[in-house]
């Protein structure tokens, strides 16, 4: 299928795939080995409150994500 890329380096994606990713309206965007790659991602709409909640469950402190950037960039 074709796309087309507007002077304000818009894409336009067709109907048919866009169909096949209902309610996604955000996208992980890759080049690599000369190929542009759209991933979708799908953001959550969470409060502060709420998250602060999930991380009491889940037993993470404030500086559990700082750690786990940390270990994650160790990891390349």
């Amino acid at each position: 299928m074709l796309g087309r890329m507007t002077s304000k380096n818009q894409i336009t994606i067709p109907k048919k795939i866009i169909e096949k990713i209902p309610d996604v309206k955000h996208f992980e965007i890759e080049f690599k080995d000369g190929v542009v790659m759209l991933k979708p991602v799908r953001i959550f709409d969470m409060s502060l409150d709420q998250i602060r909640s999930k991380m009491k469950k889940l037993g993470l402190k404030e500086d559990s994500v700082a750690e786990a950037i940390q270990w994650a960039r160790s990891k390349k």
